[in-house]
């Protein structure tokens, strides 16, 4: 059998269904439960505790979004230039995607935070990529703190700037996030509030951390029709040896691992050895999960819904079983679910431990 192509990821979602703000509080959100067989339950977060089981041990993203978006004026000709800051390069500067009506070349000068700082182009990377260098004595983080918007995704129109957009900085990160990265949330941590988290621990629960930053490769689309033609960029994360003791005590008492979102299953998958035993340490990862998948780590997924034909939504279908997924998103549409960052989520309790590969 022939592996699916990028159009056997598509389904139709109506415009109105796309949240531009978030419930609140965030644990009324909708979840729709995905049993691997059976009936779909609905459900809200603040039930998720019923569902999990003591000796499970549930896995977050404590990755924190930084201001990473900004605007600013080249230094001949005055056209607006939006940057949105990536990582620090290893040949020195910051990575960054640059739009803008013509793209900067390299040597070109860039003035931001209103002329009192100056970044030069100093290498194009394709794909609207490029490697920037701010002026001695001017930090990127201090740009960011002083000019940075956050970068919300393309899908939720938020004019700028606007008491909404100013939310946004607080609404857009989780309750436990704290190490500074990522240029868009984990969005399944979105969710959860410190008395979810204290029912959740109050279940016999473990709640293990790990960071992985998510950069803008993680959402770009898919644009060529066999996804096995598709690269990932490579994002990196960092597993403690703490979680990784968390997962094989939950293993060894018959518990779950329970990923909360598409980023901590990639960092737990690429860090994971063949027999399915974590390693603590940091990586890089440009794994591209898509079906078929033997899932070596990760039991039980809590997920927002993705975009169609989206690597994501790949994820998810590797996870769960494509047609099983797209029957559920249609269900989803019908019954009313919010949809992508701001929106609802799914709860893929998985299949039994005995039949995982």
């Amino acid at each position: 059998m022939a592996a699916p192509g990028l159009d056997d990821f598509h389904y139709e979602l109506p415009p109105d269904r796309i949240a531009q703000t978030p419930i609140e509080p965030r644990d009324a959100a909708r979840m729709l439960v995905v049993p691997s067989q059976g009936p779909f339950e609905h459900r809200t977060v603040r039930d998720l505790p019923d569902l999990l089981r003591t000796g499970d041990v549930l896995v977050v993203n404590i990755s924190r979004v930084i201001p990473a978006r900004m605007f600013g004026r080249k230094a001949r000709g005055g056209g607006r230039v939006e940057i949105l800051w990536i990582e620090p390069a290893s040949a020195g500067g910051w990575l960054a995607l640059l739009k803008a009506r013509r793209r900067p070349r390299p040597g070109d000068r860039i003035l931001l935070a209103d002329g009192r700082a100056t970044a030069v182009l100093a290498e194009e990377l394709g794909d609207g990529m490029g490697r920037l260098v701010v002026d001695d004595g001017v930090s990127v983080e201090w740009l960011m703190e002083k000019e940075g918007l956050t970068p919300l995704p393309p899908y939720i129109r938020r004019p700028l700037p606007t008491a909404e957009a100013l939310r946004d900085r607080e609404r857009y990160q989780t309750v436990y996030a704290r190490s500074p990265g990522s240029v868009a949330a984990p969005t399944a941590g979105l969710h959860f509030t410190p008395e979810l988290l204290e029912r959740i621990r109050e279940r016999g629960v473990a709640i293990a951390e790990l960071t992985l930053h998510v950069g803008p490769g993680t959402f770009r689309p898919v644009k060529v029709a066999n996804p096995d033609d598709h690269h990932m960029h490579s994002e990196p994360f960092e597993i403690p040896p703490e979680t990784a003791d968390a997962i094989a005590r939950a293993r060894a008492c018959g518990g779950r691992v329970v990923a909360v979102g598409t980023t901590v299953v990639r960092a737990l998958e690429s860090s994971a050895t063949s027999g399915g035993r974590v390693e603590a340490g940091k990586g890089r990862t440009d794994l591209f999960i898509r079906p078929p998948w033997a899932f070596r780590v990760a039991d039980a997924l809590l997920t927002n819904f993705h975009l169609p034909r989206s690597t994501l939504l790949m994820l998810v279908c590797a996870f769960a079983g494509r047609e099983r997924i797209l029957e559920a998103y249609r269900v989803a549409v019908d019954a009313g679910y919010r949809f992508y960052s701001y929106g609802d989520c799914t709860f893929l309790p998985g299949p039994p431990l005995e039949r995982r590969p």
